[in-house]
C-alpha cells in the first residue's frame, strides 16, 4: 500500500463499548471538515452497522456459513473469518491504493472479541499492512458505564496494555457512553 500521508486509525475495544458507534461518528466529524474517510469493517458478525463501510467483510465471507462449514462456535468462526478476509487483503489494498489521493484518514472496525483481532495472524498481517505505509493509531475504546468497578477497570486497562504490547502501535484510551454513566466515579479512581 502507498498511502503516506493516509492515516490508519483501529478502533479496537471490548463487544459492546461502542466502537462502531465512535466510527460512525469520526466518519461524520471528518466529512463535516472536508476530510475523506474510508471505512473498513472488520467484524463479521456485526448485524447491524450504523455507518456506510467502504470495504466490509461481511460482504465477501458469509460468519454463519465459515461457522458451519467449519463445525466452529462463534469465536472461532470471527477468527476463521478473518483468516479468509486477510488473504484477498492485497484486494482491499490495490482498491485504496487507487483512491489513495481521495483518501485522508483509513478508520478500521475491529471484533469486539479483541483477543481474536489483536493476537490473530490475520489480525497482524491487516495491521502490518498499513504500519508499513501509512502512521496509524490505535483507539482503545472502554464503555464507561462497564468499568465503574476496578476489576473491570483494571481488565479493561491490561487489555489495552497487552495491545500496545503485541502491536508497538501507539494508542488512546477513549471513555465512551460518558452521558450514560458519570465520570466522577473514574476521575477518582484515576
Amino acid at each position: 500500500m502507498n498511502c503516506k500521508h493516509t492515516s490508519a486509525l483501529f478502533v479496537i475495544g471490548m463487544a459492546g463499548s461502542g466502537k462502531s458507534t465512535l466510527v460512525n461518528k469520526l466518519s461524520t466529524t471528518f466529512s463535516k471538515v472536508k476530510n475523506n474517510s474510508y471505512i473498513i469493517n472488520l467484524d463479521p458478525a456485526s448485524k447491524n452497522l450504523n455507518y456506510i463501510a467502504n470495504v466490509d467483510i461481511r460482504d465477501t465471507i458469509d460468519y454463519k456459513k465459515v461457522m458451519k462449514m467449519y463445525n466452529l462456535g462463534p469465536n472461532g468462526a470471527i477468527m476463521a473469518s478473518l483468516n479468509l478476509f486477510s488473504t484477498r487483503f492485497d484486494q482491499i489494498q490495490k482498491i485504496i491504493n487507487k483512491n489513495s489521493s481521495k483518501i485522508e484518514v483509513i478508520i478500521i472496525d475491529t471484533p469486539g472479541q479483541i483477543e481474536v483481532f489483536t493476537w490473530s495472524a490475520s489480525g497482524s498481517i491487516i495491521t502490518e499492512c498499513f504500519l508499513s505505509n501509512s502512521p496509524v493509531l490505535i483507539l482503545y475504546v472502554v464503555d464507561l458505564s462497564k468499568i465503574l468497578n476496578p476489576i473491570n477497570f483494571t481488565t479493561n486497562i491490561l487489555y489495552c496494555c497487552s495491545t500496545l504490547y503485541k502491536t508497538k502501535i501507539p494508542s488512546i484510551v477513549i471513555l465512551n457512553k460518558v452521558d450514560v454513566s458519570s465520570i466522577d466515579f473514574f476521575c477518582r479512581m484515576v
